[in-house]
């Protein structure tokens, strides 16, 4: 379909698309085009499997240029979303996962209603063969799902950010006004939440919490999913440092305390 006016400013702004290990330019270039439609224009990309840049995005883009002009590439996603104090994945699968569940009407609303209180979002879409892993979902605060085929669930990842990009752009005219809060009350942006879980992590790690070996990985994405969803602002990231620094500090006495404990009882062996 054509009947692009290209006199016409062009609409910018909106949540950062994320496309995590995408691997064909093509696809890339068809997500650009798909946002370039709908009004969306800052597009991120972890690890693209064929690199940037790429002549083939650029040319199944059809002229969205400025999108894959705009193109930051990250090494993890952990970068990509770093900056952002919201993030959703998107997932035609449902996960075994305590997060919200929303569909594309409800999530965008809530980009919409952040965005008005300017907070950062992001949308999170994962590999063509497979999608997101279970721990890269556990690091966004609710989940996207499509009402689609149960018996032919496979969206591609053009197809899927079509759909994000027409649901917010048909509610750019709807934002609700209400329950805005001022700009202290936000969440803490997501490199302050990687912080403080790496922090919580190794110190979890040195007190051989992550027991037995092969649970180590539930359990961490548990522990994960519990901070993210908490959506902790900057005051409260800086009292659980806090809290965790205190509670190393109690262990190393405890374990200097025992040390001359043990070689007394040595000696009087």
């Amino acid at each position: 379909m054509s009947g692009t006016d290209h006199t016409q400013p062009l609409f910018s702004g909106g949540p950062a698309i994320i496309l995590v290990e995408p691997q064909l330019g093509e696809n890339i270039g068809m997500v650009a085009r798909a946002m370039a439609n709908f009004g969306l224009s800052e597009l991120r990309l972890v690890n693209p499997r064929d690199g940037w840049p790429s002549e083939k995005a650029r040319a199944a883009a059809s002229r969205a240029d400025h999108v894959i002009d705009g193109v930051v590439v990250y090494e993890t996603l952990e970068a990509a979303i770093a900056d952002l104090h919201h993030v959703m994945a998107t997932t035609a699968r449902p996960r075994d996962m305590i997060k919200p569940v929303l569909p594309p009407e409800e999530a965008c609303q809530l980009v919409h209603e952040r965005e008005a209180r300017d907070q950062t979002t992001g949308l999170l879409f994962g590999r063509e063969r497979w999608g997101l892993e279970n721990h890269e979902i556990a690091l966004a605060d609710e989940i996207v799902t499509f009402p689609v085929n149960p018996a032919f669930a496979s969206l591609n990842i053009a197809q899927a950010v079509l759909l994000m990009s027409y649901e917010w752009m048909r509610q750019s005219d709807k934002v609700s006004q209400t329950g805005f809060s001022s700009p202290d009350t936000k969440p803490a942006r997501r490199e302050a939440v990687q912080s403080l879980l790496k922090h919580l992590e190794d110190a979890l790690e040195d007190a051989n919490y992550f027991f037995p070996s092969e649970k180590a990985d539930r359990l961490r994405m548990t522990v994960r999913s519990l901070f993210v969803n908490a959506k902790l602002q900057d005051p409260e990231i800086h009292a659980m440092h806090g809290m965790i620094a205190a509670l190393e500090r109690r262990w190393i006495k405890k374990q200097q305390a025992k040390a001359p404990k043990a070689s007394s009882e040595i000696g009087k062996e």
